[in-house]
């Protein structure tokens, strides 16, 4: 099983971003507060759970708690904030993001399996 690693701080999100250089980066971005983001995060850790690529890394921002972190990412990846959210980074450039209900095990099979 693939694990998320939890970006609290403007460091880690750069190392995290600048990794994608080598590694793409699927960053998750949830808000402990919104019965939608559980959903997205239900379907993001049964992803994880059932054969996920492996060649990707995982990287998870709670909006609420890390909420500077959350604005920086979307800022640096020139993505308007929503919650939840998915941003696939390749070479520290958004190439797919999606968020609330289109956050689904299929959407994540099909864009990072590709």
């Amino acid at each position: 099983m693939a694990t998320m690693t939890k970006l609290t701080t403007s460091d880690q999100l750069q190392t995290a971003l600048e990794a994608s250089k080598d590694k793409p980066l699927l960053l998750f971005k949830h808000s402990t507060r919104c019965p939608i983001s559980s959903r997205a995060y239900q379907q993001v850790m049964s992803y994880l759970q059932n054969e996920p690529n492996e060649a990707v890394e995982y990287g998870l921002i709670h909006v609420v708690e890390d909420r500077p972190v959350s604005l920086e990412a979307a800022d640096l990846l020139g993505i308007q904030h929503e919650s939840p959210q998915v941003i696939l980074v390749k070479n520290q450039a958004s190439v797919w993001h999606t968020s609330h209900s289109h956050i689904t095990v299929d959407a994540l099979k099909q864009h990072l399996e590709g």
